[in-house]
């Protein structure tokens, strides 16, 4: 069977995208069997003759209705798939899908009947957001970051801000490539309309947020983006949890350095 990808270089491109990612979260640690997941919003990739593709699937309901995605498509990791399959295999391990008018309903349409994540209510919803106050972001990613989640079991790091403040004073890049700093959710159980509604609300103020005890959901303009900022944050993470083991408390950026580096790089303040 053709694939959608044959002869759409900017298509195959993001999804490609998608495959690098799976392929690093996979190599780092940080998608034990089919542990997290990816939806990016592939609308403006999508010509005609994709738009008369008819579906592969029933139609599904979302469990939500989200007008903002009225007529949208998404790439989407399928449900008990694991990320080292999508990395080599992705159209085989996704899948395309197409919000109908209802916008409260999807069919698949490529390039298998691979259904999507569980948590694709939560990532649909953050998108529906994000195209409701015209973020130019596209892409959602999951992942459990081993060494930012070791920290979410300490409380004294979960109280607001005093993570990322710690994260951005370990080394320059990370405020830099991670500006807005991480947001906290306290437990919530995983896939629950809860953790849905609280992620929405974090995601007002950052571009990453903490699950506590359970891993990271970023947002970015697409999945590489995403992925870079909870790489930064985990590398001071490292940092950190390595100087710990080393006997002593880092000291981190003085706040006249951080103020420096806020004003030369026009940071957010």
């Amino acid at each position: 069977m053709k694939s959608i990808l044959e002869n759409r270089p900017a298509l195959a491109k993001e999804v490609n995208k998608v495959a690098e990612v799976a392929g690093y979260l996979w190599q780092k640690g940080w998608a034990e069997r089919n542990g997290g997941n990816i939806t990016i919003n592939i609308t403006d990739l999508i010509d005609d003759e994709i738009r008369q593709l008819a579906p592969i699937s029933e139609v599904k309901q979302i469990g939500a209705t989200l007008p903002y995605l009225k007529g949208c498509y998404f790439f989407c990791k399928g449900t008990n798939k694991r990320m080292r399959d999508l990395a080599r295999w992705p159209m085989e391990h996704g899948s395309v899908i197409r919000i109908l008018d209802d916008c409260a309903s999807y069919v698949i349409i490529a390039d298998n009947a691979v259904q999507p994540t569980s948590e694709l209510p939560s990532h649909l919803s953050v998108h529906n957001d994000l195209i409701r106050k015209g973020s130019p972001y596209k892409a959602s990613l999951h992942t459990h970051p081993i060494e930012l989640i070791a920290m979410s079991h300490n409380p004294e790091f979960l109280k607001k801000d005093i993570l990322t403040n710690l994260l951005w004073s370990m080394i320059p890049e990370t405020k830099a490539f991670c500006p807005r700093g991480l947001g906290i959710i306290p437990y919530k159980l995983p896939g629950s309309v809860e953790l849905a509604d609280a992620t929405l609300k974090e995601l007002n103020e950052y571009d990453v947020v903490m699950w506590e005890k359970h891993g990271v959901f970023a947002i970015g303009p697409d999945v590489m983006e995403a992925f870079d900022m909870v790489d930064t944050l985990s590398k001071s993470a490292q940092i950190y949890i390595n100087s710990r083991n080393m006997g002593f408390e880092p000291k981190g950026m003085s706040d006249e350095q951080m103020k420096e580096l806020t004003l030369v790089f026009h940071l957010p303040k």
